[in-house]
């Protein structure tokens, strides 16, 4: 007599698309947070997919406001989250120049130790499953996925 075990069923999520405008002012940095709990409101990601999106994100907005768009409150950053199948994809657009990615030095050597900057990249690619970056026109877009968890 042959067994059968019964296929585990696995949450697919439709594609949804979350946005948020914000200016290239520091004191937007919080609304990031709040945009995370909107979309966890959907999508509830167990908590430690929620603190890696928002450790990320933080850094990918920051880095955009200050880095890509040089601190220009006329300047805007958009973060875009598109939810498939079981990723969330999480676009991160400036409207800088863009930078290369494999060019970014590693903080973790001696002469980068004391630096104030170098390491938002750095934590990205620690906690997210990929990051991409792509230059366009008008600015670049950095693009970061990581693989949703359902809290119990």
């Amino acid at each position: 007599m042959k067994s059968y075990t019964k296929p585990k069923k696995r949450k697919i999520y439709r594609k949804t698309v979350f946005e948020m405008v914000c200016q290239s002012n520091p004191k937007e940095i919080g609304c990031i947070e709040n945009f995370l709990q909107q979309i966890n409101k959907k999508l509830n990601m167990d908590d430690g997919t929620m603190y890696r999106l928002l450790v990320s994100c933080t850094e990918a907005v920051n880095n955009a406001m200050i880095h890509g768009n040089k601190s220009d409150p006329n300047k805007s950053v958009t973060v875009r989250c598109i939810v498939e199948k079981q990723y969330l994809t999480i676009r991160v657009k400036d409207e800088g120049r863009g930078f290369d990615l494999e060019g970014l030095q590693d903080p973790r050597e001696e002469k980068n130790l004391l630096k104030e900057s170098g390491r938002g990249v750095f934590l990205i690619r620690s906690l997210m499953d990929s990051i991409t970056v792509k230059r366009l026109k008008s600015g670049s877009v950095v693009e970061m996925k990581v693989k949703l968890h359902k809290q119990h």
